[in-house]
């Protein structure tokens, strides 16, 4: 039974996946919080699918997070939070878009959880988070992360 539910999940994630492009590709004459929103998608997913890779990509060459986290760092810090937990879930709640020309700020508070793919998470904890991106040909890139726990 174990072996049947991974393989379903896993065409689950599958289906998700490419549901996620066409949806991305759908986008592209999109306006632009439109087109941001579906970044965000890509996001989330990513994360979701502990896909550190696609994580980097949505990342500016120039991104900055707290302590002076670069866009390397952050990648690493996704690798390790993907390596300590056999399922990694994040529930954000409602996105807050200012758009400004080529710009735009994104803010949102997430639960952030991380177990061993059992019932109930192992961890969880709730953050306020503000993300500043830029449009570079169409395509948003994430230019710095700020979040701070609720306690």
């Amino acid at each position: 039974m174990g072996k049947r539910t991974g393989c379903a999940r896993a065409a689950s994630m599958a289906w998700l996946v490419l549901g996620l492009a066409l949806v991305l590709a759908a986008c592209s004459g999109a306006p632009p919080e439109q087109r941001l929103r579906g970044t965000l998608s890509q996001l989330h997913a990513a994360i979701e699918t502990k896909d550190a890779g696609a994580l980097e990509e949505v990342l500016a060459d120039d991104f900055i997070g707290p302590g002076s986290l670069d866009r390397d760092g952050a990648r690493r810090m996704a690798q390790l939070m993907f390596l300590r937990y056999g399922a990694v879930g994040a529930n954000i709640g409602p996105v807050s878009i200012d758009m400004r020309s080529g710009h735009a700020t994104a803010r949102f508070n997430v639960a952030v959880t991380g177990g061993s793919s059992q019932l109930l998470p192992e961890a969880a904890r709730l953050y306020d988070v503000e993300t500043g991106w830029r449009e570079v040909d169409g395509q948003w890139q994430m230019t710095s992360a700020q979040w701070e726990a609720r306690l």
